[in-house]
């Protein structure tokens, strides 16, 4: 198994991305080929004390970067020499198994689409990351950002392909998908969650998902179900304003903890419990969200992702090769296909 790193791309480069590939090379035994400028990953290497790259690590050289400030649509003309759009076609052609990059959203959604391009019958490719939840697992926000504006049909196939990758990548048995809405009851939202209910429960009487129905967003992080449904503007906004409280009561953790000696005494007897508690809220821990509905795993990494970020961006992108959910989605389009009136 091979991932190609786009070593260009983040607000830390070449530094992060270089450093976090070697580190997943050697932790996780994966092949890795850092795409980006020869010179600039050497000199990251030579600044480290970092003689050779670990077996089956190489580098592929680009000369172009893609700037954050570049227009998404005319990426792959302007900077086809790009480690962004060069990494994307080599993933296109067999030579990569999954493809990594902090680089701009935009662009990377892009490029994606048109070079390793999309699963048949797929309308959109969503953005699906995974937070932790109350119960101790995660759950998955699709989608978070990557279409604004929806239709009733983009939202079922979210569902069908955030269950797919549900089910074959994060283990889940049987996926329990939600409506993202304003209210439980059946009829809730405007009119577009009025239609994606129908269709989702179409969907889930012909046993191609298990839809449970609307769920509210205080519900989302107490693990109501392991898929949530929604556009990508209230999923953005769902998924930063989970983020924010996370952030919000982390401080007030502090603050409390503090206050006096005692706090401070008692802090000292939770601090491993604290610990683990803020490892799992923290972002790098994950690596970065896939977009669902691409032929082939491409992983977007936070753009600030530091070394660890992109080692376990890697580990995700092993494991979304691994389970390799892409047929079991084409076999759930097509029995819709095959059932619709």
């Amino acid at each position: 198994m091979k991932i190609i790193v786009d070593a260009m791309g983040g607000d830390n480069a070449p530094e992060a991305a270089v450093l976090g590939a070697i580190d997943a090379a050697k932790t996780y035994g994966a092949e890795i080929t850092l795409v980006g400028r020869g010179p600039a990953i050497l000199e990251v290497m030579e600044k480290h004390g970092i003689e050779n790259l670990p077996a089956g690590m190489e580098i592929a050289h680009a000369d172009d970067v893609v700037d954050m400030h570049d227009d998404p649509g005319s990426v792959i003309h302007k900077r086809k020499n790009s480690s962004m759009i060069l990494g994307l076609k080599m993933l296109a052609d067999g030579q990569g198994d999954a493809f990594v990059s902090a680089g701009s959203t935009g662009a990377l959604l892009t490029g994606a689409t048109l070079i390793v391009k999309r699963v048949r019958g797929i309308r959109r490719a969503a953005m699906a990351p995974s937070m932790p939840t109350k119960t101790g697992g995660r759950i998955i926000i699709c989608d978070c950002g990557a279409n604004a504006e929806c239709t009733a049909e983009f939202l079922l196939q979210f569902g069908l392909v955030a269950s797919a990758y549900a089910q074959n990548v994060l283990g889940i048995e049987k996926p329990r998908v939600g409506l993202l809405n304003i209210g439980s009851e059946e009829g809730k939202g405007t009119q577009l969650q009025k239609d994606a209910y129908v269709l989702l429960k179409d969907a889930a009487d012909k046993g191609l998902i298990h839809f449970t129905g609307n769920v509210e967003a205080r519900d989302v992080p107490l693990g109501a179900v392991d898929v949530v449904v929604c556009d990508g503007f209230n999923g953005n906004v769902l998924i930063k304003s989970i983020e924010g409280t996370a952030m919000f009561m982390g401080s007030l953790l502090k603050k409390v903890f503090k206050k006096n000696a005692l706090t401070k005494a008692g802090y000292l007897l939770c601090k491993s419990g604290v610990g683990e508690l803020m490892k799992m809220l923290d972002y790098r821990e994950i690596g970065g969200t896939q977009f669902l509905g691409i032929q082939k795993p491409v992983i977007k990494a936070h753009g600030s992702s530091d070394a660890l970020a992109f080692r376990n961006a890697v580990k995700q992108a092993m494991t979304a090769a691994q389970g390799n959910f892409t047929a079991q989605l084409e076999k759930s389009l097509a029995a819709m296909k095959e059932t619709k009136p």
